[in-house]
């Protein structure tokens, strides 16, 4: 039989190149994800991480070789390396359960900060190393063995589920965003997160007023203005967790009545903070002012916060003042809050 010789080390550079990029992407994708449709990105992201995984024997040989001609910039080479797989095991912890945070911190936030801080290194070392693929790249041996990184790839991640299923590992119980199961039906136990800088204001109910603008003008409500029905939401926050709970509060639709001349709708916190939504969600969106019977604490937004179904967290705008059907189309925004 003929031996399946190593391939060169621009071959294993590009490829693992690509797997990264994928890798990204797709976690980026993970954690905008809310929706059933979205689950193939969750797997995409756990294919890809696998495809690395393949990848570093290949990799080793190139880091040994270029570790012995004492490149200019190695350490920064080994400390990119080093994170890498610094990565992959949060990743892995998370999945499995084995181990949710450290230090008191969420290893879901580990995993994406140490992701973030290696993309800088991973730009220096494309830019220093970069190896132009070449059309004799595209042989059958280079071919056969995309084929069986993808294969091992695969075979790896769907072991890997199989087992934290068989032995019955926290990960199995994990909702298909990646996210473990918090004090549902609890709301004096929900975590209270706020996006990056956000604080929590102090609110005086008396003073506050709900701005709404549509095509009908713009008007001001009180809190005693607002009426009331209950919907079960569940709220899937980026940093790993969710939670079921019984949301009370008028529906967007109920206080918005002419959409006329509008392509989104524009929710605004008191703090800052706002998202656009699509007009199509404005029969799916609530106005919350209480959580499982009692009212909003003021880390939970009091006294009206977003409840956006099938969203992520980072769209249920807490501490909401003002609601406007908005020109713009939905996604002109960053995909992620810059603040």
């Amino acid at each position: 039989m003929r031996r399946f010789r190593s391939p060169s080390a621009r071959v294993t550079n590009n490829q693992l190149f690509v797997a990264l990029l994928v890798t990204f992407a797709t976690g980026a994708g993970a954690e905008a994800t809310g929706s059933e449709r979205g689950r193939w990105v969750l797997i995409g992201h756990g294919l890809a991480a696998a495809a690395v995984i393949m990848l570093i024997p290949w990799k080793t040989r190139v880091v040994r070789a270029g570790v012995r001609r004492h490149r200019i910039g190695r350490w920064a080479s080994l400390t990119l390396a080093a994170l890498v797989i610094v990565t992959l095991l949060l990743g892995l912890g998370y999945t499995t359960g084995v181990f949710r945070s450290i230090g008191g911190v969420a290893t879901m936030w580990l995993h994406v900060a140490v992701a973030l801080a290696l993309v800088p290194l991973l730009l220096w070392h494309v830019i220093t190393r970069w190896a132009r693929p070449r059309r004799t790249d595209v042989s059958r041996r280079n071919l056969l063995r995309a084929v069986v990184i993808g294969a091992g790839a695969t075979t790896a991640y769907v072991a890997l589920a199989g087992a934290i299923t068989l032995l019955s590992l926290p990960g199995a119980r994990r909702r298909f965003t990646g996210s473990y199961e918090t004090a549902s039906f609890q709301p004096r136990d929900l975590p209270n997160v706020i996006w990056l800088n956000d604080t929590t204001p102090t609110v005086d109910p008396a003073a506050w007023r709900l701005t709404v603008v549509d095509g009908r003008g713009e008007r001001q409500l009180k809190l005693a203005d607002l009426p009331r029905t209950t919907w079960r939401a569940t709220l899937d926050c980026t940093s790993g967790w969710y939670s079921d709970q019984d949301w009370s509060g008028v529906p967007l639709s109920t206080l918005i009545g002419d959409t006329s001349g509008g392509r989104s709708v524009y929710v605004h916190s008191i703090t800052g903070y706002w998202v656009r939504l699509p007009l199509a969600d404005l029969d799916h969106l609530l106005l919350a002012t209480h959580v499982g019977g009692s009212e909003l604490s003021p880390g939970h937004g009091y006294p009206l916060r977003l409840v956006a179904p099938h969203r992520r967290g980072y769209w249920w705008v807490k501490w909401v003042d003002r609601i406007e059907v908005d020109p713009k189309p939905w996604w002109w925004q960053s995909p992620f809050p810059l603040t």
